[in-house]
């Protein structure tokens, strides 16, 4: 049995750093010299700096809903379409002019589906899916009923974290973390610590096939529309896990099995903010530049973290991400498999 059926992880995950020009039908290029990344993804963007004198919005799409629609992780507000040229190509994307994603310093996540999206029956609801099941992300959307109900994921594995957001309306997006368990949310636009509540989840553990909805308008409002991004642990590749802080600037170790390209991590029992690194950004460690997923704020330091070649290491006392006593979910996914035929090296 290998290590892990994914040899190259940028096949499935990548980050771009990019100076925009401001100017229309910008392309922009992927790094990795393949083309094979595809246009069926989901696409965070979010401007380092200062743009204009004020920070800017995340800026989430997807193929699912299409590149010109967005979402902001930091906000309540329902999908807006920027129209004009925003787009996806095999290699890279297309800007349009606009401060959030063509202004300043930027830097972009993406996950790839390899596949265009296709109905999904297997829940009470018709869902619309783009999955990938060797990487372990999908793309979900789907019309609520206001009823208690499932809806199929396409993974074929457990979901370990599910992003979920109300297109059609402003509510927050709900979040699911397999170590929290299902009568626990978080909300990706808000520092608050967990919340329980049944009308969110049902207090049901998602299966192989489906995740369960209540009746909460966040998730299941009757005729609004929803989106939601389904995550499972892949060896080697993607990690969803908690870990308790211990104050020390010779902090808790956390074990992965890959190198980080990516990490967030959320303070689940304080009132902290969603914290994301990436290997671009921070290419030796210390890695200490981090982005905030709740704020639109620019890019700080002092967010200090060792990405190893087998996990991570927390290098602050800052409660946000160290605290002695407070407990934390993350998400990390790999910059090159611990072992394989490309095993990480050191930073």
């Amino acid at each position: 049995m290998p290590y892990t059926t994914i040899k190259k992880p940028s096949d499935y995950f990548r980050t771009k750093l990019y100076q925009g020009n401001s100017t229309d039908n910008t392309t922009i290029t992927w790094d990795e010299t393949d083309t094979n990344f595809g246009s069926n993804l989901f696409l965070w963007l979010k401007a380092r700096d200062l743009v204009g004198g004020a920070g800017q919005e995340h800026w989430l799409t997807d193929s699912v809903r299409g590149a010109s629609k967005f979402l902001e992780s930091n906000a309540t507000y329902a999908e807006s379409d920027v129209g004009g040229n925003f787009a996806y190509t095999t290699n890279g994307f297309v800007l349009d002019n606009n401060a959030r994603t063509n202004r300043g310093s930027m830097v972009g996540w993406s996950w790839n589906t390899s596949g265009s999206a296709s109905s999904n029956t297997d829940g009470s609801i018709t869902s619309t899916v783009s999955a990938n099941t060797t990487s372990g992300f999908s793309i979900v959307s789907w019309t609520g009923t206001g009823a208690n109900a499932t809806v199929g994921h396409g993974l074929g594995s457990i979901p370990k974290m599910i992003i979920v957001k109300r297109r059609s309306g402003a509510d927050p997006w709900r979040v699911q973390h397999g170590s929290l368990g299902s009568q626990y949310h978080l909300i990706l636009n808000e520092t608050n610590a967990s919340a329980t509540g049944t009308n969110v989840w049902n207090d049901t553990e998602p299966t192989s096939s489906v995740f369960t909805i209540g009746t909460d308008r966040a998730v299941n409002g009757s005729g609004d529309t929803f989106i939601a991004y389904c995550f499972a642990d892949v060896k080697g590749f993607s990690k969803f896990g908690s870990y308790t802080g211990n104050g020390n600037a010779d902090g808790t170790f956390v074990y992965t099995g890959f190198k980080p390209a990516f990490l967030m991590i959320k303070c689940f029992d304080n009132a902290r903010s969603w914290v994301m690194w990436d290997t671009k950004r921070n290419p030796y460690n210390l890695s200490t530049y981090g982005l905030l997923a709740d704020t639109n704020d620019t890019e700080n330091s002092g967010y200090d973290v060792d990405l190893l070649s087998n996990g991570f290491k927390l290098r602050t006392t800052g409660s946000g991400e160290n605290g002695s006593g407070f407990n934390y979910i993350y998400m990390a996914f790999a910059e090159e498999p611990l072992v394989g035929d490309n095993p990480a090296t050191a930073r």
